[in-house]
């Protein structure tokens, strides 16, 4: 889905990484939340408090996902699952944007 319909918007930004890492909190119609965010060139840890899927909007990340040895690639279009509570770290090359669910 490339628009979300029936949202409200957080005025604030979340910024991380000294503005590196920006996102925008979503409220959907049904209370659910979501972020939608751009990350600029980097690599970054990050931890998890409740259960995500990361949607990759444009661009493409590499996840180092808990557990895991080997960084996997993520392209637009794709996504991946976080459990909570865990920590897990992302690097791309060029700008990138996501779209992450909390379940």
């Amino acid at each position: 889905m490339s628009m979300l319909q029936q949202v409200s918007v957080a005025k604030k930004a979340n910024v991380y990484f000294n503005g590196k890492v920006i996102s925008r909190s979503v409220v959907l119609a049904d209370d659910s939340k979501q972020t939608l965010g751009v990350v600029l060139p980097g690599e970054y840890e990050f931890a998890t408090a409740q259960g995500e899927i990361m949607q990759v909007i444009s661009g493409e990340f590499e996840v180092l996902l808990p557990g895991q040895t080997e960084w996997a690639v993520y392209a637009t279009g794709t996504h991946f699952q976080l459990a909570p509570n865990v920590i897990f770290s992302i690097r791309t090359a060029q700008i990138s944007e996501y779209c992450c669910q909390y379940i």
